[in-house]
C-alpha cells in the first residue's frame, strides 16, 4: 500500500497550521487583555508595553485566521469554494463548526480592527464592544474542536485548559463589580480633596 503524499495535502496542511498559529494568538491576546483589564499588574511603565503587544497579538491573530481559511481554498479534498469560506453555515464540511468559526473570524476582525476608530465611536462605547472578545474566544475553542483535525491530539486540549483555566479566572475577576471609594476614602486624612482644604466633618456630611 502506497503511503499517502504530503504534497497532495500541502494546502490543508496549511490551513491546519495557520489555524492553530490563529488560535494561540487568540488565546495570548485574550489572556493578556484581560489581564489588563483586571488590573493586576501594576507596575509603572509595563502598561503601555502590554498594550503594544496586545494590538499585535491582535493583528497577528487577523492575519492567521485569513491565511487559515484562504489556504482552504486550494484543498482539493475540501474544495470549499469563496462562499464556502466567506458565509456562514454554508461548507458542507461539519457545517455548525465551521459557520461558528467563520463567525468568529468576522468578530475578530471587527473587535481588533475597531481599536483604530476608537476616538470616533467614544472609548467608552469602544470599551463595553471590546468584552465581546471573549466570544471571539468561545467560538474559536468550538470551532477547533469541533472542525479541527488536532482535536483529538493529547497537546491541543491540554493547552486549550492550560490557558482556559486563568482565562476563565480572569473574565470573572473583571465581571466582579467595583468599589467606589467612600468620599471620606477619597479626601484621605489630611481633610483636603482636589487640593482645597475642607472643615472637619464635611466629607462625612456630603
Amino acid at each position: 500500500m502506497t503511503p499517502p503524499n504530503p504534497n497532495d495535502h500541502l494546502w490543508w496542511l496549511a490551513s491546519r497550521a495557520s489555524g492553530l498559529v490563529a488560535l494561540v494568538l487568540i488565546t495570548l491576546s485574550v489572556l493578556l487583555g484581560l489581564t489588563m483589564a483586571s488590573k493586576i499588574v501594576r507596575r509603572p511603565g509595563v502598561g503601555r508595553d502590554l498594550v503594544a503587544l496586545h494590538e499585535h497579538l491582535s493583528l497577528a491573530g487577523l492575519v492567521a485566521i485569513a491565511v487559515h481559511g484562504l489556504t482552504l481554498l486550494g484543498d482539493q479534498w475540501l474544495h470549499p469554494g469563496l462562499t464556502g469560506i466567506a458565509i456562514p453555515f454554508v461548507m458542507g464540511y461539519k457545517t455548525a463548526f465551521t459557520g461558528l468559526g467563520i463567525l468568529g473570524g468576522y468578530l475578530a476582525a471587527a473587535l481588533g480592527l475597531s481599536f483604530y476608530v476608537r476616538r470616533r465611536i467614544g472609548t467608552k462605547l469602544w470599551r463595553k464592544l471590546h468584552r465581546l472578545t471573549i466570544v471571539v474566544y468561545l467560538l474559536a475553542v468550538v470551532h477547533t474542536i469541533g472542525a479541527g483535525t488536532d482535536a483529538s491530539t493529547s497537546w491541543l486540549p491540554a493547552f486549550m485548559i492550560a490557558t482556559g483555566i486563568p482565562i476563565l479566572v480572569l473574565f470573572l475577576i473583571r465581571l466582579r463589580p467595583r468599589r467606589r471609594p467612600s468620599p471620606v476614602a477619597r479626601t484621605g486624612r489630611t481633610g483636603r480633596t482636589a487640593g482645597r482644604p475642607v472643615a472637619a466633618g464635611e466629607a462625612v456630611s456630603r
